[in-house]
Parts: C-alpha cells; sequence; structure tokens
C-alpha cells in the first residue's frame, strides 16, 4: 500500500497514528473532509488481520461518513477511529487513553459507538474528552433511527422500482440481526412483509423467530434467496465479485456500511445487473443525524423530519443514476460532492468580502 498516494486520491486531510505502551494501545484516526464543520466518526475496535487492513478500513470509513453527513444535509465532516484490538482485551485505561488522544484535536474530530463498542466504553472515553457523543443516548441511542432510515429507504426503492408505495407481500432477506437488524425486522413486519434472517450469532434470531415469525436461513445461504430485497446489515464488503452472480434481489437497501468491496467495479456489476442499490452511506445516515442531534441538543420532531428525507435523498440519487446513466453509487458522490463544493464556494466568498 502506498500510504501517502492513497490519501491523496482519497482526499483526506489528516491522518493520525495513536500509539502508547502503557496502556497498550493501537489506534487511527482518519480525518477525511471538515468543509461542513468538524469530522464525526465513530470508533470501531476490532482484531484486524494487519495494520494496512486497519488503515484501509479507516480511510475508507471516514471518506463514506464526508459523503453521508453532505447527503443528510447534516453542517458535519468526515472521520473515523479504529482502535487494533481484541474486545476481550479491551480494558478502561485503554479507553481512557485513546480518548486523551481524541481530546488533543480539540473537537476536531467528534466520535461515538461503533463496532465493539459499548455505551459503557463510551461513558469511559467521556471521562478523558467532551468530543465524543452518545454519552447520555437521550434518544434511545443510534440504532432505532437507523433503522427508520434504512426502512424509509426501502420505501423510496420499491416506489422507484415498482411505481408502488405497497410493502405488503415483499419478501426481504437480511444478514445480521443486531440492534438495527432488529429494528428494521419490527418496522417490516408491521408492514406485513415476509422476512428472511441470518446472523452467526444464533440467540438473535431465534429471538427474532419468536417475536416476528421470521424464517432463519444459514448465513452462507441468505445473499442468494430468491427475494424482492437483500438488506446487508453486519459488516461490510458484503457485494464483491464472488458474490454478486449469486445476488437475486432486484434490491439492495441495508444498513452495512462499506458494503462495496471495491466502490466502481461491483456498483456498475450490480446495475448492469438491473439491482438497484441504495448507496449505504446514504440510507444508514439515521446513526449519524441522531447522534448530531444530541450533540446539539436533542429534538425529536427535528431528528426525524431529517431521518425522513432519506426517503426523498434516494428518489433524487435514483432519478440522477436514471437521466445520467451512472450508477447510483456515481450518483451519491456527485450529490455530496456538489454540496461540499458549493459550501466552499460559499465560504470563498465570504472571505473575499
Amino acid at each position: 500500500m502506498l500510504l501517502f498516494e492513497t490519501v491523496r486520491e482519497m482526499g483526506h486531510e489528516q491522518i493520525l497514528f495513536c500509539h502508547g505502551k502503557n496502556p497498550d494501545i493501537r489506534a487511527i484516526i482518519a480525518i477525511h473532509d471538515t468543509t461542513l464543520g468538524p469530522a464525526m466518526g465513530a470508533t470501531r475496535l476490532f482484531p484486524y488481520l494487519n495494520e494496512e487492513a486497519a488503515l484501509k478500513d479507516a480511510l475508507r470509513l471516514s471518506r463514506g461518513m464526508t459523503y453521508k453527513a453532505a447527503c443528510a444535509n447534516i453542517p458535519a465532516g468526515g472521520g473515523k477511529a479504529v482502535i487494533i484490538a481484541n474486545p476481550e482485551n479491551k480494558t478502561d485505561e485503554m479507553l481512557r487513553a485513546y480518548g486523551r488522544f481524541v481530546n488533543s484535536l480539540n473537537g476536531r474530530f467528534i466520535t461515538g459507538q461503533d463496532v465493539n463498542i459499548t455505551p459503557h466504553d463510551v461513558r469511559t472515553i467521556s471521562q478523558e474528552t467532551n468530543f465524543v457523543v452518545g454519552v447520555s443516548e437521550k434518544s434511545g441511542g443510534p440504532a432505532p433511527i437507523t433503522a427508520l432510515g434504512v426502512f424509509l429507504g426501502i420505501k423510496a426503492a420499491v416506489e422507484f422500482r415498482w411505481q408502488t408505495q405497497r410493502l405488503e407481500g415483499l419478501k426481504v432477506a437480511i444478514q445480521g440481526v443486531g440492534n438495527v437488524g432488529k429494528n428494521l425486522c419490527r418496522h417490516l413486519h408491521e408492514q406485513g412483509m415476509k422476512l428472511y434472517v441470518s446472523d452467526v450469532n444464533p440467540v438473535k434470531t431465534e429471538e427474532l423467530k419468536k417475536l416476528f415469525d421470521v424464517t432463519v436461513v444459514n448465513p452462507d445461504e441468505i445473499i442468494s434467496l430468491d427475494v424482492d430485497i437483500f438488506a446487508p446489515c453486519a459488516l461490510g464488503g458484503i457485494l464483491n465479485s464472488h458474490t454478486i452472480p449469486f445476488l437475486q434481489a432486484p434490491i439492495i437497501a441495508g444498513a452495512a456500511n462499506n458494503q462495496l468491496g471495491n466502490e466502481q467495479l461491483h456498483s456498475q456489476m450490480l446495475a448492469k445487473k438491473g439491482i438497484l442499490y441504495c448507496p449505504d452511506y446514504v440510507i444508514n445516515a439515521g446513526g449519524l443525524i441522531n447522534v448530531y442531534n444530541e450533540m446539539i441538543g436533542y429534538d425529536e420532531e427535528k431528528a426525524f423530519k431529517q431521518v425522513h428525507n432519506i426517503y426523498y435523498t434516494l428518489l433524487e440519487i435514483f432519478h440522477i443514476a436514471k437521466q445520467q446513466g451512472i450508477t447510483t453509487n456515481d450518483a451519491a458522490k456527485r450529490l455530496a460532492e456538489d454540496r461540499i463544493l458549493n459550501t466552499k464556494h460559499s465560504k470563498a466568498k465570504e472571505i473575499a468580502a
């Protein structure tokens, strides 16, 4: 990996490597773009195969946060942090050391909860910095509102694809039923949709079987089911050269980040198969909307209005893609980059005046 070339190509402003011996900590904070506001991005703790894999994850996720904030019309930039560690080796001392790294950026980066970081961990980090969101979870945490955004995205995709708002009877395959996936199941079940679910944890799928009468399938089979909608709600990279040929669902709409293994190649493969793809950083923006509103003072009505805009933003992206003959992934990027560029021009005019 050519580090500086990769960072330059992806447009990052700053990459920080955080290292400590007592306690032992290895973390990477990636700040992609702060045109719209301070970089916001949650912290992920994961036993990456190597440091290059951790850096790639931080770079892609932070850029996705920039586009996510821009498409959601949130005045925030994009950032992301990863801590390279096994969850069982996580300690309060490690988290507090990480909090001091975050605090040293003086608000340039604001973080929160992601994979293997719990609400308790967020509160531990907050002992060292105020630049962390989700401490009080006044709104009930990000999962319910993220799931709502995905549900609204599914409605938009169904309307665009089949010119109908009727969801009853449609079949949905949900890969990963953690907090977001479980809440998404509830929304879809209430609409009378037929649900197929998979998860590496059988306890979660059995619970949903009792709650929503879902059909539980093997994790290896979920992606190839003959369904109307495939909703990836686990880790990223699920849409790749190996899996795309097996897809039968004409719509992909899920909560996972970085669903495309290779953004350009695999978005084009989906388009060639006639699959309508909901760009992940657009459809899953509910979590960012939630924590941003907690940060500025939670107003439920305002937050839910912003989440409902996911529906209209996706419809706009679908129409741009169709009119310009490009993928929905490229259409979403253009929409986000146009908003960022317009903000840069406005700031330049203000300075010149």
